[in-house]
């Protein structure tokens, strides 16, 4: 009793076909089964990147020579008063 009969798969095959319709269901299928396919490979990806749990050592911090450029340094303006020749 558990099980779907021949009888209840035909009645889901003709509900899915007209509700869908005939040109759809190709399509339906065609992208459940890329669909099916991308999830397998990002199982198996997640399942290779749980097994291969080493990590390598940190690279140790290098230097930056600062590449800021200071400004020259204005000479001391002079007052025109105290320039005068004796």
């Amino acid at each position: 009793m558990g099980s779907l009969s021949p009888w209840h798969w035909l009645i889901l095959l003709g509900v899915g076909v007209l509700l869908f319709g005939a040109k759809r269901l190709p399509d339906a299928a065609r992208s459940l089964g890329k669909s099916m396919r991308i999830f397998k490979s990002e199982v198996k990806e997640l399942q290779a990147d749980g097994k291969t749990d080493t990590v390598a050592p940190a690279q140790p911090a290098t230097q930056v020579a600062s590449e800021r450029v200071e400004a020259p340094v204005a000479p001391p303006a002079t007052n025109p008063t105290d320039a005068r020749p004796v």
